[in-house]
């Protein structure tokens, strides 16, 4: 005869299995990812977190580099018709964040991304109807271009110790100074001065920090 114990035991059992079993699943896909992620990218001693994501239509790793000790838990992406991405050490970069390329984006040593930032260094698309049209259709048909046509890219640089507060956006042809920082939700849209906390849509200068 089984006892209520035993039943009681067997049930927990069964849970206890389940539990890590899922665990191991979880972890398998958890390490698939962040191998993913090295593959795509020259890595130096970072850390991938199961939320990034690297997009790197051009296959070619060296286009991907991320310095020591950088942490990253957004996604990367290189469009196939250019652009590279290079983040220094003891960087951040957080969850729902893109950083996305079509030229050049430099990102120095000790920059802090908040989550949902976007750096953004191309329109993405082109201006005009008919040729965005266009665009569209042969992107369904033969997938990611290879000639950027009309499309408008600029390098973004995003210096030393710089902060990008969460829901911020960089766009192209911006380069933000040594130490500044962009407040929460802002749209930057001009260089932003060493030192300087920009805000707003588009940011401006709001405050000036000390150098020391």
């Amino acid at each position: 005869m089984i006892t209520l114990d035993r039943c009681v035991s067997r049930v927990f059992k069964k849970i206890i299995k389940k539990y890590r079993l899922h665990n191991v699943i979880a972890d398998l896909n958890r390490n698939q990812i962040i191998e993913q992620c090295r593959e795509n990218s020259l890595a130096d001693e970072s850390i991938f977190y199961e939320q990034a994501k690297i997009c790197n239509v051009q296959n070619d790793r060296s286009k991907i580099r991320i310095g020591h000790n950088s942490h990253i838990m957004g996604e990367l992406h290189i469009f196939g018709y250019g652009g590279s991405i290079h983040i220094g050490n003891d960087c951040f970069v957080g969850p729902g964040s893109r950083i996305w390329s079509g030229e050049n984006i430099t990102i120095g040593n000790s920059v802090f991304i908040s989550h949902n930032v976007n750096v953004v260094d191309t329109n993405s698309h082109e201006t005009n109807h008919i040729e965005r049209h266009d665009a569209f259709i042969k992107f369904i048909k033969d997938g990611y271009p290879k000639d950027k046509g009309s499309i408008a890219t600029k390098p973004i640089v995003i210096e030393d110790h710089a902060w990008i507060s969460f829901g911020a956006t960089i766009l192209k042809g911006v380069t933000v100074g040594k130490g500044a920082i962009v407040a929460a939700g802002s749209i930057v849209t001009k260089d932003v001065p060493a030192f300087a906390v920009v805000a707003g849509n588009p940011a401006t200068v709001v405050k000036q920090l000390a150098s020391r």
